[in-house]
């Protein structure tokens, strides 16, 4: 159990107008987007897979997954490489603006509508001056389904 003076660090990046963030721990890395080799027959919003130092990782479009408009990739553009499940994936964001200390204290349930968001994608928000911050819950992004088919992608590329 968490006790209120606890700090979470956590990586803040933008989806359309909405700032998300997750806690760093998680994330493994935050690289440029790199060359993608499409999937057949994957979900929408699976971009494809990247090679990543001998890692075989899926790549997933945050913004098709939340349904919110498509963005051209440009320069700001990044990946984040968050573990989920025993998998790396990668995450397209927007951008990534900081990193920032979060009192625990300060962290309040998710509203039921967030900004078209479900609110089961998210661990709670916070204002950090005078910004809305949403806590991603990277756990629950996909479903249990979901979650296996992302994984036999990663196994079944990764044994070549």
């Amino acid at each position: 159990m968490h006790s209120d003076n606890s700090d979470i660090q956590v990586a803040c990046f933008t989806l359309d107008d909405n700032i998300y963030a997750v806690d760093i721990m998680r994330i493994r890395e935050i690289i440029k987007p790199q060359k993608l080799t499409s999937l057949p027959k994957a979900p929408p919003y699976v971009e494809g897979v990247i090679n990543l130092r001998g890692s075989v990782i899926p790549v997933i479009d945050l913004r098709k997954r939340f349904d919110l408009p498509v963005r051209e990739i440009d320069s700001a553009v990044r990946l984040l490489i968050v573990r989920v499940a025993k998998q790396l994936l990668g995450f397209v964001v927007d951008n990534v603006t900081e990193v920032i200390t979060v009192p625990a204290r300060d962290i309040k349930p998710p509203p039921q509508i967030a900004g078209g968001i479900g609110a089961q994608y998210l661990l709670g928000v916070c204002l950090f001056q005078e910004a809305l911050i949403m806590l991603l819950n990277i756990d629950t992004i996909f479903t249990d389904r979901e979650a296996s088919e992302l994984g036999l992608i990663g196994s079944m590329h990764g044994e070549g």
